[in-house]
């Protein structure tokens, strides 16, 4: 046998009182569920716990007896309770709908406000990446410009200091020129100025191999004559531009000049120039 105890044994000593027991709490369980029903609570009955023995341990002293278990009669099921049925809420009063209207044309105009307020911070920053962005572009079309000046400086600069030694070196060109056309004029210079030295000495010793002193002349008096020549070293004319104090020297040299016609004449133009068309002569006796 395999004895079995549990949490709560019920005697049935007297069969009327456990009958009565047992009506008494069928209808507590059913007063609890209406209870619970209409709270809309649900209770579930607390468990019977129960220990089983597979097998008593052995006493070594005197055996026990043990009595048969005892059965009881399931307790009939309580009827389902009835579901309430879900009330349907009140109509809403005229003061609620207008209250809740209240609320929504506020929660409107707060969601039209915080739209506006972020609208308005958009559009700031926006402002603000575009004017960062202008002073941007404003500070590097300066810095260009300003790079482009100071190029356009460079430039002007070595222009002007090319200028200026292109002009340097054309000064000394022209010094350098005008120099050596001063030296080729003064040694142009030279040379007519001996040649024409030349010629007068020629003449002067032309006239003087023609000249007839007087026999009356004393000392050694100068005379100057004005004489017109033509391009071939014919005489023209002659006269007296200062006499020598002696009529008849003056005479025998304007003479001596009209005989020493054609007078000889440097063939090179700027050299016959100095003869050409008048010549101032001076003429003495004893040179």
């Amino acid at each position: 046998m395999k004895p079995v105890r549990e949490a709560a044994q019920v005697r049935r000593d007297n069969p009327k009182w456990a009958a009565g027991a047992l009506a008494f709490g069928v209808h507590a369980v059913f007063v609890l569920l209406l209870v619970f029903g209409v709270s809309w609570q649900t209770e579930h009955p607390a468990p019977v716990m129960v220990d089983l023995w597979q097998s008593l341990p052995r006493a070594e002293s005197q055996p026990v007896a043990v009595k048969p278990p005892v059965r009881t009669a399931p307790a009939p099921k309580p009827a389902p309770a009835p579901k309430p049925q879900a009330e349907e809420p009140p109509p809403p009063k005229a003061p609620d709908i207008a209250l809740e209207k209240e609320k929504q044309r506020a929660e409107t105009v707060r969601l039209e406000k915080l739209k506006a307020i972020q609208a308005a911070d958009e559009q700031a920053r926006k402002d603000a990446a575009r004017a960062e962005a202008d002073a941007l572009k404003q500070v590097r079309d300066k810095q260009a410009a300003e790079q482009k000046k100071q190029a356009l400086l460079r430039q002007m600069e070595a222009d002007e200091l090319k200028q200026s030694m292109a002009n340097e070196s054309a000064a000394n060109a022209a010094r350098a020129a005008r120099q050596a056309e001063a030296q080729a004029a003064g040694a142009r210079q030279a040379v007519l100025a001996q040649t024409v030295g030349k010629y007068r000495d020629l003449i002067s010793a032309t006239v003087r191999g023609n000249t007839r002193l007087p026999d009356n002349l004393k000392g050694n008096p100068q005379v100057r004559c004005l004489v017109k020549l033509l391009p071939t070293g014919d005489v023209v004319s002659v006269r007296v531009t200062q006499s020598s104090g002696n009529p008849a020297y003056d005479a025998a040299v304007v003479r001596a000049i009209e005989k020493s016609s054609p007078l000889p004449l440097p063939a090179e133009r700027e050299a016959r120039a100095a003869f050409v068309p008048e010549l101032s002569f001076s003429h003495r006796p004893q040179e």
